[in-house]
């Protein structure tokens, strides 16, 4: 009986503190690496070539049966910069890590065949993978540079490098830190870009596979800091990080003009911005590009961010350091807070998630690695550390709002709800339960119902409580006014349409200023389909049921410029 009580408490506070969509498939106190044999690892240690507590993970990737995984040599005794865990060999546990794609490739300061440090990679669909040599030793003031920046791109299939390209002296500035990178393939692989944010020189840079020739956007400040959102509280410790600019990026899929959106966002801020690749992509643009930048919303307190990924229907996930969880939206929505959603949390183990991918099977792959107490107290190595966790996406996003084929509203746990840590939260689960309206009204981007009878003054609009149904209450009654532009309100209708009627619909996002398109209706099949007409200069679209969704005025591939800034 006393084992059983104490089973239930064990699975209680489980249930209570850790993350219970992501599962663990790795886990580290310390990093180890697999060396030829152990007396060369015992060289390693006594020479100081080798110090496991020295080394922290701050990148992963999968392809295949490799799970890469990076570590800068912020200090001394990391062996290698860039390795990986064979995933056939090592199921779980604490793997020693494998040099990729050998030791001789990871000697530091051999700048014309080795890595000297690697911070984020990427794995393109043409089977490459992409890492950006930063060619530094140490960290702040301690940074040397013996290599210059190098874009260096392994062939998987052979693990050799097919290529190897040094930034150009204007491409960087003596502040410069590029610790992120995101590719784009367009028509074919040689049709390939690679985007660098520098995160501390505030500039994002561009580089062209077929032209093998890289440029520099800096010309303004989308790529600074907020000086608002310096401040931080995490695993106990407060501390700012005030110059911390332009660093997580996502690539949308691509649209019907062959370009993708860049969505990216500083450390040191809660606001996203997003740039069509079409001006990326073209090196005459870095200087007049001011104007194609789009501003967008705060994300809601406690949300800085560090990496994010957006999967080929359009759902962004990005890491909220604050809030030691993993927050999704997914793209055809309004970027607001209560469009947000979070799809896990782990006060202990998500502190400080510091990467996350999405591998071509849509499994999720996310690092935590704790690092502001690797940099600012010490780190207790006899408590795990550093871990890797993995998901199949739609498991991820299931009954968030993010998953758009199953709900409207979603749960209450939109990101910009205030946040307390899960010993102050209430441990019983929330739910939000919607009372879908059958006529509704898209009114400045916000959500309403109308009356039975269209052209009605009473409207009615979702509110919403946590802990209990949403209810529906009457609104005062509003005087006779114009009616809103066209491109501002839409009347929905809903009725049954065979599923070979739908097409593949453009959606435009007014409040974004972007443009999406939809998934494939294939992907909907076990869904009821509603036609939405819509009125005005709007065209008429079909969708699967789920959120309402608008069909503006345009063509295709079309953004709105706006030109506010941060």
């Amino acid at each position: 009986m006393l084992c059983r009580r104490i089973l239930l408490v064990f699975l209680c506070v489980k249930a209570a503190f850790g993350a219970y969509k992501l599962q663990e498939r790795y886990g580290w106190n310390q990093m180890d690496f697999a060396f030829p044999n152990p007396l060369m690892k015992e060289q390693a240690r006594r020479s100081g070539d080798y110090i496991p507590q020295n080394a922290l993970p701050v990148g992963v990737e999968q392809y295949k049966e490799k799970l890469f995984v990076t570590i800068p040599r912020w200090r001394d005794g990391i062996p290698a910069t860039l390795a990986y865990i064979n995933m056939e060999h090592s199921l779980s546990g604490s793997p020693e890590l494998i040099p990729y794609p050998d030791w001789r490739s990871n000697f530091a300061g051999d700048c014309a065949n080795s890595l000297t440090t690697v911070y984020r990679i990427k794995v393109d669909e043409c089977g490459r993978l992409w890492v950006l040599d930063t060619g530094t030793l140490g960290i702040g003031n301690t940074t040397t540079n013996p290599c210059p920046y190098a874009v260096n791109v392994f062939d998987l299939t052979t693990n050799t490098r097919i290529r190897r390209y040094e930034l150009n002296p204007e491409d960087t500035n003596p502040n410069t830190f590029i610790a992120n990178i995101a590719v784009d393939i367009g028509k074919d692989c040689d049709d390939a870009f690679a985007y660098f944010s520098d995160e501390l020189g505030y500039g994002l840079i561009a580089y062209s596979w077929e032209q093998n020739k890289s440029w520099r956007f800096s010309s303004h400040s989308y790529f600074f800091p907020d000086p608002l959102r310096g401040d931080y509280n995490i695993a106990g410790l407060n501390f700012q990080w005030g110059e911390e600019g332009i660093f997580g990026m996502a690539l949308s899929p691509l649209k019907s003009d062959g370009y993708r959106t860049l969505f990216f966002s500083p450390l040191a801020s809660h606001r996203e911005f997003a740039v069509s690749t079409r001006i990326l992509r073209d090196e005459t643009r870095v200087e007049d590009s001011y104007h194609d930048f789009i501003v967008m919303d705060e994300r809601g307190p406690n949300s800085h961010t560090t990496s994010r990924v957006m999967s080929n229907d359009g759902i962004m996930l990005f890491n909220l350091i604050d809030q030691n969880s993993v927050g999704c939206w997914h793209s055809s929505m309004p970027y607001l807070p209560q469009y947000h959603g979070i799809v896990d949390r782990d006060d202990v183990g998500l502190v400080f998630p510091a990467d996350i991918k999405i591998d071509e099977n849509r499994n999720v792959w996310v690092l935590s690695d704790r690092m502001p107490v690797f940099l600012l107290a010490d780190l207790d190595y006899t408590d795990v550390n550093f871990r890797i966790y993995t998901a199949p996406l739609d498991d991820l996003i299931q009954n968030t709002i993010c998953d758009i084929k199953s709900n409207i509203f979603g749960p209450a746990n939109a990101v910009g709800i205030g946040y307390k840590s899960q010993f102050q939260r209430n441990q019983k689960e929330k739910t939000v339960v919607p009372v879908p309206p059958t006529n509704y009204i898209i009114r400045n981007n916000q959500l309403q119902q109308t009356s039975s009878q269209p052209g009605s003054d009473i409207f009615t609009k979702p509110q919403y409580h946590v802990g209990q149904p949403i209810s529906v209450v009457p609104v005062k009654p509003q005087p006779q006014i114009p009616a809103p532009p066209p491109t501002t309100t839409v009347l929905v209708k809903a009725q049954k349409i065979p599923l070979s009627d739908v097409p593949k619909a453009f959606i435009y996002n007014q409040h974004n200023g972007l443009s999406y398109e939809t998934m494939s209706p294939i992907d909907y099949q076990d869904l009821p389909y509603k036609t939405y007409s819509v009125g005005g200069a709007a065209s008429s679209a079909k969708w699967p049921g789920g959120p309402t969704r608008t069909l503006w005025g345009g063509s295709a591939g079309q953004v709105d410029k706006q030109s506010s800034s941060s």
